[in-house]
């Protein structure tokens, strides 16, 4: 009885299976009168029940016999819907082979149930129902993407899923200070944040205002939103639009080394959290400040999008800075004590924050320090950003920026400071 039972039970799925799948298929032909279907929901029903039954079957014979009898049925099935798909092309010349494919699977789907697999079935299946029900979405993405964008996509998808794997996971070099493997995962980390800030501006429009421009570029790089919005007031003006921009895109830089600490060494967040507030907090209300100042009839400039925020030379570049801090942090720690640390962060905070948020955070270096060294480098990349405006769109923004840069960088630092 409870052989029974169970054979029932994974009937039962794959009879579910079925109607899942044809339900979006019968659902998606409905206008088509009958007769004019290759398949819907009765045939899809009945695909993964058959697909249960011949498994019942299968397991009853001797393991090859019930491979031979699962194969040829599975070959069968592929000779009747291409059959079908022959004769659907010939009279309504489409050449979707979409629901001929997914038949084939749902049979297999149906045929996992009685081997214990039920679950992975019904998961299975839900996803493609999702799948063939979002063909409008997928098709419009697809028109959305520029080739540069889906060559960046495929390159991420390529150091993250092929290279990352492919590399040693033990430490190598002076003091061990480099593990391969969880070097590049953190090139992956900072690479797919990028990633997301990048398609979060694409589907949310990049040209509709500063501040939309700043909140979404800013997570792909506030040093290129910056330049490019200073860029703009030497031709366009617009001083205190601007300015809003660029200091709310800085602003998104505490949030992102918020995400990256969060993600690889959680207990930091804590001790960080009011450096990271007070900085975005020293940002942000005078960005709000200018914003609310600007003259009511003047509409934000549109601004350039920012770049693919990937490409393989670039990730390789800030693969080999990443390591060169790593190793100089590992180095100074052992030489100079927390002070190597500090002195670091400051000269890397000149450029770029990523790289040395990434090595103190993915190391095991005491949690004071860290945090001091995080703060001290955004703290520093703040400032610098200010000034990169001031030289970029000249004195009538530099004096709006400049001011508001060293108060928040100031403000970065002041936790830090009252603790020592």
């Amino acid at each position: 009885m409870a052989d029974a039972a169970g054979d029932f039970l994974a009937l039962g799925i794959s009879l579910a299976v079925g109607l899942l799948v044809g339900s979006e298929r019968g659902w998606h032909t409905r206008q088509l009168d009958e007769g004019l279907r290759v398949a819907g929901i009765r045939t899809f029903t009945l695909i993964a029940l058959s697909g249960g039954v011949v498994a019942l079957l299968a397991r009853r014979l001797e393991p090859a016999q019930g491979m031979v009898l699962l194969a040829s049925a599975g070959i069968s099935l592929t000779a009747l819907l291409a059959v079908g798909y022959y004769r659907a092309t010939a009279a309504h010349t489409d050449l979707s082979i979409t629901s001929a494919v997914a038949a084939l699977l749902t049979f297999w789907l149906g045929a996992l149930p009685p081997f214990g697999l039920g679950l992975p079935a019904m998961a299975t299946a839900v996803v493609l129902a999702l799948l063939l029900h979002l063909k409008g979405q997928l098709h419009r993405w697809l028109r959305l993407l520029d080739e540069r964008e889906l060559l960046g996509t495929l390159q991420f998808l390529i150091v993250s899923l092929v290279m990352l794997p492919l590399l040693p996971d033990r430490p190598y070099g002076p003091w061990g200070a480099l593990n391969p493997r969880d070097l590049w995962s953190l090139v992956v980390l900072i690479s797919g944040l990028s990633l997301v800030g990048y398609f979060a501006m694409r589907l949310a429009g990049a040209r509709r205002g500063v501040l939309l421009t700043a909140l979404t570029g800013g997570l792909v790089s506030s040093t290129s939103v910056t330049f490019a919005l200073a860029r703009l007031h030497v031709t366009l003006g617009r001083a205190d639009v601007l300015a809003a921009g660029i200091l709310l895109s800085c602003a998104t830089m505490f949030l992102r080394i918020a995400a990256v600490v969060a993600l690889l060494r959680a207990e930091l967040l804590g001790a960080l959290a009011p450096s990271l507030a007070l900085g975005a907090l020293g940002l942000g209300l005078p960005a709000f400040y200018f914003w609310y100042r600007r003259a009511p009839t003047a509409a934000a400039p549109e601004v350039p999008p920012v770049q693919n925020p990937f490409q393989l030379i670039p990730a390789l570049q800030f693969g080999a800075l990443l390591t060169a801090v790593m190793l100089l942090s590992r180095a100074l720690g052992e030489w100079l004590g927390d002070l190597g640390l500090y002195l670091l962060a400051a000269v890397t905070g000149i450029a770029d924050v990523d790289a040395i948020v990434l090595s103190l955070a993915s190391t095991d270096t005491s949690a004071r320090t860290a945090v001091t060294a995080i703060a001290l480098a955004a703290a520093v990349n703040t400032l610098m950003k200010g000034l990169y405006a001031y030289l970029a769109g000249g004195s009538a923004l530099g004096v709006r920026l400049l001011p508001a840069a060293a108060g928040a960088a100031l403000l970065t630092l002041l936790p830090v400071l009252s603790g020592a």
